[in-house]
């Protein structure tokens, strides 16, 4: 393992750079035994191997992986349309610096769990945790994994320099900065991730659609906020994520946490259980668009 990626699979703290490292150790769990615990026992979490602490393998062996390469053309050259439009979006962006979004931006970068688990509780108008939803809880985990990694193959080709290096500004998230000096930006991880969960979630929930898919676009477009992506790191983050969640459509562990995961959020309903985040500062927060994003 690279000397980079070796540290970051001991914690979620930099980005996705952790997840190239830990490809090879994943591994799936037992199908059958898993469908099983899930008809049984929705509310148990079957036992689920690990990447490193804390941090379960996804559902996918590292062979059934998107290839972003293959399916992405390149980043936009520089002097191009496309990359013009690229900057005009940046410039447009960092003039949120300081405002309630670009605080939104700061908590939308931070995919430790159980901090993520939470992304989509407004959306969802129910608490998403270890204790109130533990198969939906895994299911994010794991299919973070697999989201995350299909990045990698247009990540490590292009290494695209990310726009707070370009700009020699700062970022939203300045302890990340150095590993995100390292990373390849395109496509965006974080997009890829926080679109892939918004489609499993609308099937999930199809009753809030609207909201999760809106909330799924401005997890992306946090990253436009946070001066560390292009627009066109996010558009193409959202084909990976798309591609991923069908990938997962065919895996029957998948389908089983999917089942179990959507009759625990009936439960949460039936309980009369609200989100734990500040709805209204998020809902305010996001009131604030970019009018030149795509």
């Amino acid at each position: 393992m690279r000397p980079r990626t070796a540290a970051l699979c001991l914690a979620l703290s930099t980005s996705l750079t952790l997840l190239a490292g830990c490809a090879s150790q994943a591994s799936k769990t037992n199908t059958a035994a898993a469908a099983a615990a899930a008809a049984a026992e929705p509310a148990a979490p079957p036992t689920v191997p690990e990447i490193a602490p804390g941090i379960p393998a996804g559902y996918l062996h590292k062979d059934q992986y998107l290839d972003s390469l293959a399916l992405l053309p390149a980043p936009p050259a520089k002097g191009s349309a496309a990359f013009a439009h690229d900057q005009a979006v940046r410039e447009e962006a960092i003039t949120l610096r300081g405002t309630p979004r670009w605080q939104q931006a700061i908590s939308d970068a931070d995919l430790h769990f159980p901090h993520a688990a939470g992304t989509f509780e407004c959306a969802l108008g129910i608490p998403v945790s270890q204790q109130a939803t533990p198969r939906l809880y895994m299911l994010l985990q794991r299919s973070m994994v697999d989201a995350g990694l299909s990045t990698y193959g247009a990540k490590n080709k292009y290494n695209r320099t990310r726009p707070f290096v370009l700009a020699k500004e700062a970022s939203c998230t300045p302890d990340e900065e150095a590993a995100l000096r390292k990373d390849g930006s395109y496509p965006s991880g974080h997009t890829t991730i926080g679109w892939a969960w918004a489609l499993i979630l609308t099937e999930l929930a199809p009753d809030r659609t609207n909201a999760i898919l809106a909330r799924g676009r401005s997890f992306g477009e946090s990253r436009l906020v946070c001066n560390v992506h292009w627009q066109s790191d996010i558009l193409e983050g959202r084909f990976i994520g798309a591609g991923a969640v069908a990938r997962l459509r065919a895996d029957p562990t998948f389908a089983a946490d999917m089942a179990a995961a959507k009759a625990e959020i009936a439960s949460a309903r039936s309980q009369g259980l609200v989100p734990d985040r500040d709805c209204a500062a998020e809902a305010t927060a996001l009131q604030r668009k970019l009018e030149r994003v795509l």
